[in-house]
């Protein structure tokens, strides 16, 4: 399968499948860093720059178009300025690029804000435009917690097939979830604290989120420690006795959904403590505890920022991924926590990639 990726970022998209044996013909990303990562990591494929200059592109053959389009404009954190931002707009580029190339599939990834942004105008402009290009498509909300990592983090995927939705249909919707019988939610009074308090006023955990430095009072994840990443967990090393909370304030960037500090910061799914008499201990989140059981006690705990190498983790790439050669020396952490933020993630698109390539098997 040959894919061209537009918005690529740091490239989740073909961190997740290289492995299925799919192949990049080009990237497109205009980025200083992101494009640096990609330079490092990918030298033979192309980055063709500017997406609106995409009429200068050469001809290609290609089954599969992947884009996240900036989220900025529909994020429930920020302007919500929709298509009046120019951002947002560029979800008509991504139309006129399927256009021109009629790849058999398209992949398209937002916020969820994107469902509500101009009253959902935006985004039936999206799935307007694809049929009609004679895209059959289907849209779900996927959450990163339930593909092996150790987050929340919700998206918006579209998936598109030219000329058949149940194709497209048969990727994102297991027959399973579609039987009516939901998973069970949360009982009354039972809360989730990915991050309950902070020290600075306004704003919250999805708003702003500014803390300024300032630290997280109770309930914050523990730290991921090296086996804490994609290919399973090591034992007690998954969890230390330090306790993590994102400052938000790193070299001016921040791991949130924009890498502005307004949207959903990059946080693990909180451990919940119980006292045992002799001390605090911590369940796993149950993203964690279906790949390790062991109990971690968190003893004089102190409180930090997650690091570049545990946002790579919870977006599911391989350890310093993005610490690479940039501008003359090591890459600072901002860059590289403004990439991950808005990057996608891996497991997710894997899992994706492998419902496509099934489907097209079955052909």
């Amino acid at each position: 399968m040959r894919y061209l990726s537009v918005c690529s970022g740091i490239e989740a998209a073909t961190v997740a499948w290289h492995p299925l044996g799919w192949q990049a013909i080009a990237f497109s990303e205009v980025d200083a860093f992101p494009s640096a990562v990609l330079a490092h990591h990918y030298p033979t494929v192309p980055n063709r720059g500017d997406m609106t200059k995409f009429q200068e592109w050469p001809d290609a053959d290609l089954d599969v178009f992947v884009g996240g389009t900036p989220c900025q404009s529909f994020s429930v954190a920020g302007l919500r300025a929709g298509l009046d931002d120019p951002r947002g707009s560029l979800m008509f580029v991504y139309l006129a690029i399927a256009r021109r190339y009629r790849p058999r599939w398209v992949v398209w990834e937002n916020v969820p804000g994107v469902l509500s942004a101009d009253d959902g105008r935006a985004f039936g402009s999206l799935l307007g435009g694809l049929a009609e290009l004679g895209y059959g498509f289907a849209y779900r909300v996927l959450d990163a917690q339930y593909f092996g990592l150790a987050q929340r983090r919700k998206r918006v995927f579209v998936v598109g097939c030219l000329g058949d939705w149940r194709r497209a249909a048969a990727v994102l919707f297991e027959r399973a979830s579609l039987s009516g019988h939901p998973a069970p939610r949360r009982e009354a009074g039972q809360v989730a604290p990915t991050v309950p308090a902070r020290r600075s006023a306004g704003g919250g955990l999805g708003t702003d989120f500014d803390c300024d430095g300032g630290v997280i009072a109770a309930a914050v994840a523990g730290c991921l420690a090296p086996g804490a990443h994609p290919g399973g967990f090591n034992g007690q090393d998954a969890y230390n006795d330090m306790l993590i909370a994102h400052a938000l304030k790193a070299d001016g960037f921040d791991a949130s959904e924009d890498g502005t500090g307004r949207g959903t910061p990059l946080v693990p799914i909180a451990f919940s403590a119980k006292d045992d008499g002799q001390g605090s201990t911590v369940d796993l989140a149950p993203t964690v505890l279906r790949q390790w059981t062991g109990i971690g006690v968190a003893h004089r705990a102190a409180v930090r920022r997650l690091t570049p190498r545990e946002c790579e983790r919870l977006q599911g790439f391989t350890d310093d991924y993005t610490r690479i050669p940039y501008r003359g020396k090591v890459a600072a952490d901002g860059p590289r926590y403004k990439a991950l933020g808005n990057s996608m993630a891996v497991p997710v698109m894997n899992w994706i990639g492998r419902r496509i390539q099934a489907v097209e098997d079955i052909r």
